[in-house]
């Protein structure tokens, strides 16, 4: 991992630690929980509220008076607002994506879940895609989310991340590994 999303994710993670025994002590993790998915759109959606948070030349008050504002606008948690608020304070918004995505992953371990990454060469139907959540259930013995993306690249076949376990069954990587035995004997 290189030094800067090193430092990133150190950050990202301490205030995601913070964010969630707020939430925690306060019975409000399902606020925190939609807060996320409110945030996550808007960075989605908004290129400006992208550039406010990485570009180095809106001013911490710039930085400050935008969140309460988008964040009023939002309804955002007071959790999360003070949350940013701090972060805008500390010139430390640019940590905003990892947060999510840490708050996110936190979450999920202390409800017992586990998000799964499933690429396929084609979109999963839902029979699919529940048959696999329960295969994967069964192996991980926690509930399990899928976040399906597909990659007509692989021909056929899935490439299932679970943590830091990765199965790829695709084509291209059965091709690939054939063309690499092949090489070897020639």
């Amino acid at each position: 991992m290189s030094e800067p999303a090193s430092i990133s994710t150190s950050i990202a993670a301490r205030y995601a630690t913070a964010v969630y025994d707020l939430a925690k002590d306060g019975k409000k993790v399902k606020a925190i929980e939609t807060d996320l998915d409110v945030l996550a759109s808007a960075m989605d959606q908004s290129s400006d509220l992208r550039a406010l948070i990485h570009s180095p030349i809106y001013t911490r008050e710039e930085q400050a008076g935008a969140v309460a504002a988008l964040s009023k606008e939002m309804k955002l948690s007071p959790i999360l607002s003070n949350t940013l608020a701090l972060m805008a304070q500390k010139r430390r918004l640019f940590v905003l994506p990892q947060l999510i995505s840490t708050l996110r992953a936190v979450i999920a371990a202390d409800k017992g879940e586990v998000t799964a990454e499933v690429t396929s060469a084609k979109a999963l139907t839902k029979t699919q895609a529940d048959k696999l959540a329960k295969t994967l259930k069964a192996s991980t013995g926690k509930t399990v989310t899928l976040n399906a993306t597909v990659d007509e690249s692989l021909i056929g076949g899935l490439v299932v991340k679970v943590g830091s376990k990765m199965i790829d069954t695709s084509i291209r990587a059965k091709l690939a590994s054939l063309q690499n035995a092949m090489k070897e004997v020639g």
